[in-house]
């Protein structure tokens, strides 16, 4: 087609080869991106395909719909353009351009702002001076990171997904570094006395009027891993949400939120330098800028190629006792539960039973660890009466209680082991344990896998989850090589927000970290010789804690399905 746009300005973006993954090149897509989201209509934008393009319209399907583009051929472009690197934007005149990813989004910035002055929220994505990005990568170590080094970056690491040996790239580690650096926006002073007289405030141990140096050691503490912290978890999210409060009250256009009318004396003597850091919610601080706009589809990229939580589907999702004839003395409402939890104890052990039939044979020893009340045990002695089953259980109560049961049952192939599990030295062919809490779940799998025995286990507690004697976290090689042991108990945190009583967009999250906690501990024992999948249980009802995690030395009867 012929390039006939000078009467307007026209944008030309990189189309090159593309997948249904990754349609668009990522400066196009931030450029699309931005002008998707300033509503831009003064711009007429034409995709050019570079030699290796294809001739399909798979482009068209991540097209942002509300903005008309054209194809165009490298022969057509205009001369001034064939000298530079794309994006590119030409003015009317067509004498004009504008290159390079950080001069075309100011620019497209500016002209939205210029046809609707209305927009005060595409013009504050320049910042506060209106500076973002303007300094030239040259001279701008931030601005050639963002419009450059990340952008090639994340392009590499697509590329090589399919190299066993692809590392996160260096990039990305440098701005995780310039993320962890405090904030710095206009009025920061004002913002971080607020926050100060929040924690003052919510800190019992400490008053105001003792001075401001003792609070300070209070909130600067290093937030240790103790008991106290975890229960004051609530209270500390409320605490870290001022600079959400703040970044939001700007997005609205509202007036950022005050603690108090004013502050405190002692807080307004309080020196700048010991005044409380602010943490970022955005890249450059509490604000969205066009930073964010050029980061925003790098790390989305990144991030949806890294390591997923990926669940292997249950491979007997169906399989249930028929627990109206089985006696009475299997059912879990003999362990003391109300109707309601004996029937999500029914499903949960539904899911542990069904697989630990299709992996025993006739003269196994099936060990039931951390057992409590023998909940699993008891039912896998009365449905596999050719097996062994021993219940290991450090508190003796809970085993005269699964005992109790079982001489009403009168079986006569369980054993009852009151001891830790360091003590349980006897040979098995298959472990499991449902809800076995924090690095316990660790303990079962490696005492498995010393054993060489087969595993199903639910985990539970992720909270609790920490460097011990014998184990460090992340466990396996590949997330070792990726996270650190700060960032695996972030993860664990994040798993243990599925609580029925928590908001549904919070549960998928903690389901997220959930799997990607558990799928570390499968890589751990698929790195030693193990296949191991992870799976949830049916119906995610059962449980809030409902990841199941299998693993069998040759891999017989696991039924792997994706």
């Amino acid at each position: 087609m012929k390039n006939n746009c000078m009467h307007e300005a026209c944008l030309y973006l990189e189309l090159c080869n593309h997948t249904e993954d990754k349609v668009f090149p990522l400066h196009t897509s931030i450029v699309l991106f931005l002008m998707s989201y300033c509503e831009s209509t003064s711009i007429k934008v034409f995709l050019v395909p570079n030699e290796d393009s294809t001739s399909n319209l798979l482009w068209m399907k991540g097209a942002p719909t509300n903005i008309p583009i054209n194809i165009l051929s490298q022969q057509e472009l205009p001369p001034v353009v064939k000298s530079c690197r794309l994006p590119a934007l030409v003015e009317k005149d067509g004498n004009f351009c504008r290159a390079g990813l950080a001069v075309v989004l100011r620019h497209i910035i500016w002209r939205t702002c210029e046809t609707d002055c209305n927009r005060k929220d595409v013009s504050e994505l320049l910042g506060f001076k209106k500076t973002c990005l303007k300094a030239c990568a040259e001279v701008s170590q931030w601005t050639r990171l963002c419009e450059i080094s990340i952008p090639l970056a994340v392009e590499g690491f697509l590329k090589n997904l399919s190299d066993q040996r692809v590392t996160i790239p260096p990039e990305i580690l440098h701005l995780e570094h310039k993320l962890r650096e405090p904030v710095r926006v206009h009025n920061d002073d004002k913002i971080r006395r607020q926050k100060l007289q929040l924690l003052s405030k919510e800190s019992n141990e400490v008053s105001v009027e003792n001075g401001s140096k003792r609070s300070l050691e209070f909130y600067s503490d290093g937030r240790d891993d103790t008991p106290r912290e975890r229960k004051k978890e609530n209270k500390d999210t409320e605490l870290g949400s001022l600079e959400l409060k703040t970044a939001l009250s700007k997005l609205t256009m509202e007036q950022v939120p005050a603690v108090t009318n004013r502050e405190q004396s002692c807080i307004r003597k309080v020196k700048t330098t010991d005044l409380p850091p602010l943490e970022h919610i955005f890249a450059e601080g509490l604000y969205f800028t066009l930073t964010d706009v050029v980061l925003l589809p790098c790390l989305h990229y990144f991030f949806e190629n890294g390591i997923s939580a990926n669940f292997t589907s249950h491979p007997y999702p169906s399989w249930s006792l028929d627990w109206g004839n089985l006696p009475v003395a299997v059912n879990p409402i003999e362990g003391r539960l109300s109707c309601e939890r004996a029937l999500r104890k029914q499903q949960q052990l539904d899911n542990i039973i069904s697989i630990v039939t299709k992996l025993a044979k006739p003269g196994d020893t099936i060990v039931d660890f951390c057992s409590g009340g023998g909940h699993v045990g008891i039912v896998l002695a009365h449905t596999l009466p050719l097996c062994q089953v021993i219940l290991v259980e450090n508190k003796g109560e809970s085993l005269i209680r699964a005992k109790d049961r079982c001489d009403d049952l009168k079986l006569n192939n369980i054993w009852f082991i009151q001891a830790n599990l360091d003590y349980f030295t006897g040979p098995f062919e298959i472990g499991v344990a449902l809800h076995a809490c924090g690095v316990a779940t660790d303990m079962v799998i490696d005492h498995c896998m010393k054993a060489q025995a087969a595993f199903v286990i639910s985990p539970c507690c992720y909270g609790f989850i920490q460097n011990t004697v014998k184990f460090s976290f992340p466990r396996s090689q590949k997330f070792s090589s990726i996270l650190s042991y700060k960032e695996h108990m972030i993860l664990c945190r994040f798993a243990d927000q599925t609580a029925v009583h928590l908001p549904p967009e919070r549960k998928i999250i903690g389901k997220k970290c959930m799997g990607l906690v558990d799928l570390d501990r499968a890589c751990s024992a698929e790195e030693c010789g193990y296949m191991a999948y992870v799976s949830s249980m049916v119906p995610d009802s059962c449980s809030p804690k409902n990841n199941l995690i299998v693993g069998s030395l040759s891999g017989r009867c696991l039924n792997l399905s994706a």
